[in-house]
């Protein structure tokens, strides 16, 4: 019995419909993004299962000085790479073709700026072409599910702890209540006590006053 095989589209829809949610795994500039490097640790093992190629094609390059004051009131000079791209998903099996342009901006050092454009024009393609949501309120990020399962074991362990911690004190000033051999005793150990421990342990202090008297 053949099996039929999946023509190039539907490998791609293969592939977007198992890549779920990115959380953001890093800070810079003053905002949080998802790295090249994540996007392709989840979408690279994918291409090779459905035997899917990207091919990368630099159009154009456009490159502007730009030249800006820092907050330390040296000068400094970047350079803002334009490109344009053609992504081509090539089917290693049929050889067949999806070819899509896309266009970045990359700002950096004069020597990296070209590089910075490219790694975004990567980056940005594959979460726009596989629509993959990088926000952390995704209701389907397996991340931000997994973080908030990890929180809310966290808060578990901590009220747990913080319980088991608080009976123990009030073990300890019960035992410490019921050795008092006097009333004088008695009275200068409930004394000493906050005043919301001793309405906890009120009932306690009179039933031992009780029985010291007899």
């Amino acid at each position: 019995m053949s099996t039929e095989k999946l023509n190039i589209y539907q490998k791609l829809a293969s592939i977007q419909s198992e890549v779920k949610g990115l959380g953001k795994d890093k800070d810079g500039h003053g905002y949080k993004y998802v790295t090249g490097s994540k996007v392709l640790e989840h979408v690279k093992p994918l291409m090779i299962k459905h035997g899917i190629l990207l091919k990368q094609e630099v159009i154009s390059i456009e490159n502007e000085r730009q030249d800006y004051t820092l907050k330390s009131g040296s000068n400094k000079s970047e350079i803002l790479s334009k490109v344009m791209m053609k992504f081509t998903w090539i089917d290693c099996e049929t050889g067949d073709k999806d070819e899509n342009s896309f266009g970045a901006n990359g700002q950096n050092d004069w020597d990296k700026g070209v590089g910075s454009a490219l790694t975004y024009a990567e980056r940005y393609f594959l979460l726009k072409y596989f629509h993959i949501n990088t926000d952390e309120d995704d209701i389907d990020n397996p991340e931000r599910k997994a973080e908030e399962l990890a929180e809310q074991q966290k808060i578990e362990k901590q009220q747990a702890e913080a319980k088991e911690k608080e009976e123990s004190r009030l073990l300890e000033i019960k035992l410490d209540l019921d050795s008092s051999g006097t009333i004088d005793e008695l009275a200068k150990k409930y004394t000493a006590l906050s005043p919301k421990d001793k309405n906890t342990f009120l009932k306690q202090k009179e039933e031992l006053k009780e029985k010291l008297t007899k």
